[in-house]
């Protein structure tokens, strides 16, 4: 079981780090009171569903930081295994995106931020001391924060398999909102229209070899599969890990089901972890 304990200075991405990690397949706490953390790590240990675990802990537990070291040196001793992530950035960074999102510090008593974030500095810093990893987000871009962290704490194996879901509908129900790309094959002949098709699916050969019969589907096979093994390199390179492919005819029982199925089996063979949904195919 792998355990991550995030910590750092407010401001520094502290929450960016952990949605990223819980999208990682982490199970996540955040702002757990550290008198807790003993009772809560010894049940999440025992649960056979859990293997990766992540807490954040920061300056909102006040008190509670200053019994943090003792607790951690106890849960170490006991065979408790963790690694520490500290999050910095520098104090002008701090004080703008304090700015920039109106939220006040939360020890920010007084109106004086500079202040909070001195004394912010000197409670937190014994952590930084022990910390694992420690990164600095002043200069760096939210997609390179989320990269540093899959590199840091994705597990090897099934973990670093991108995600897509191939979809068919039908424009008469509405384009999925969910989907990331959308493409319309209506250009196509439809096998509504032809009486030993029409009560068939792209889910069986005869309406499937139809469509694939006309040179329009040949060629748009082609380029549809080199757009999507150049999309999905990139996107995977700007921190995405999920992807929604949308492909759509008029009801979406026949051209559009024919098209996401050949998309499934292309995208099959490539490294990536990869699933079909047909949602409108019943209606």
């Amino acid at each position: 079981m792998r355990n991550v304990i995030v910590t750092g200075m407010s401001g520094a991405g502290k929450t960016t780090v952990i949605h990223q990690l819980e999208d990682m397949g982490y199970f996540c706490v955040d702002n757990i009171p550290v008198e807790l953390i003993p009772k809560l790590t010894k049940m999440l240990i025992n649960d056979d569903s859990i293997d990766k675990l992540a807490l954040g802990i920061d300056v909102r537990n006040k008190k509670g930081l200053k019994d943090l070291k003792g607790i951690l040196e106890t849960l170490k001793e006991d065979g408790f295994r963790y690694e520490i992530l500290f999050m910095d950035a520098d104090d002008e960074t701090i004080l703008r995106r304090y700015k920039e999102t109106r939220r006040s510090h939360p020890l920010d008593a007084d109106g004086r931020l500079d202040r909070a974030i001195e004394d912010e500095r000197r409670i937190v810093g014994f952590i930084k001391d022990d910390a694992n990893y420690v990164i600095d987000t002043s200069n760096m871009l939210v997609r390179e924060l989320k990269i540093r962290v899959d590199k840091l704490f994705r597990s090897p194996g099934k973990d670093e398999r991108f995600d897509i879901t191939i979809m068919s509908f039908g424009f008469k129900y509405g384009i999925p909102k969910y989907a990331d790309l959308v493409f319309d094959v209506r250009f196509l002949p439809n096998p509504f229209y032809e009486p030993d098709l029409k009560e068939l699916t792209g889910n069986d050969k005869p309406v499937s070899d139809y469509v694939l019969s006309f040179e329009e589907a040949k060629q748009f096979e082609i380029k549809l599969f080199e757009m999507i093994e150049f999309l999905v390199p990139n996107y995977i390179k700007e921190g995405k890990n999920q992807l929604f492919i949308a492909c759509g005819c008029t009801g979406g029982k026949h051209r559009s089901v024919t098209i996401a199925n050949e998309l499934f089996k292309h995208m099959s063979q490539l490294p990536y972890n990869v699933n079909v949904e047909h949602i409108d195919i019943a209606k």
